[in-house]
């Protein structure tokens, strides 16, 4: 996982744990140009987990973020 998922996972995370949801999609916008509903999942998905931590957050925004090359 490289360091950049894991710093943007970090920022993310504090403004999910803030229930800062408004900020946190104007994040996902700016700094990495998901459409609104990329980001609905990312945040619905982050809200799910069990044990939420850097790894796991960065984890689910490089799923999203992941081209499909079939």
């Amino acid at each position: 996982m490289s360091a950049m998922w894991t710093c943007q996972a970090r920022c993310l995370k504090k403004m999910m744990d803030a229930n800062n949801e408004t900020q946190a999609h104007m994040y996902l916008e700016q700094l990495l140009l998901f459409p609104v509903d990329i980001q609905d999942k990312i945040i619905e998905d982050i809200s799910n987990l069990r044990n939420c931590n850097s790894d796991a957050v960065a984890g689910i925004i490089g799923n999203y973020s992941m081209m499909d090359l079939r």
